[in-house]
């Protein structure tokens, strides 16, 4: 194996935890999981040599995550005609009391039914990601970031107020 490949396999590996948890979130089933993980893989390879040391390894391949899972989506809501399957993400190691997982199903809910470009902001906040780190993978000011938090935090809570009021 060649020296960058041997690199970007490391790399890879590394972060095979980042990529995951973006796959699954716009991933529809096991088997979309794998393709889309695979062509991140793939994105991120064709583009391993044009990356320039400006930010963060992590950041720029949560970048490239990112896109790719997004244009996948949209490839897939396409070809289906209905919008790909809500997220299965944000794994919760210890829901200890029922109340606690009934609110996170419904978070759970809620965030999956975002547009992706939210989907992919509140993901990297509940990392807690910082709006610099956020604004480097999105592409966008930081004050966009938080203006765009802000906006989203809003919708989601409207969303979620019946379901508080039960």
């Amino acid at each position: 194996m060649k020296p960058q490949e041997q690199e970007f396999t490391t790399l890879i590996q590394q972060h095979e935890r980042l990529v995951y948890k973006v796959c699954s979130l716009y991933a529809a089933d096991a088997e979309d999981l794998k393709d889309l993980f695979q062509e991140i893989v793939l994105q991120a390879w064709s583009g391993y040599t044009r990356f320039r040391n400006e930010s963060a390894i992590s950041t720029w391949l949560y970048r490239v995550a990112l896109n790719t899972a997004i244009t996948h989506k949209r490839k897939k809501s396409r070809q289906l005609g209905t919008p790909v399957a809500d997220m299965q993400l944000l794994h919760v190691a210890d829901a200890s009391s029922q109340a606690y997982a009934e609110e996170y199903a419904i978070l759970q809910k809620l965030v999956g039914s975002l547009p992706p470009l939210e989907k992919a902001l509140i993901l990297l906040y509940f990392e807690d990601r910082s709006y610099q780190e956020i604004a480097d993978i999105m592409g966008i000011s930081v004050s966009n970031v938080g203006t765009r938090l802000g906006r989203i935090k809003e919708k989601l809570k409207k969303q979620a107020q019946p379901f508080i009021t039960q």
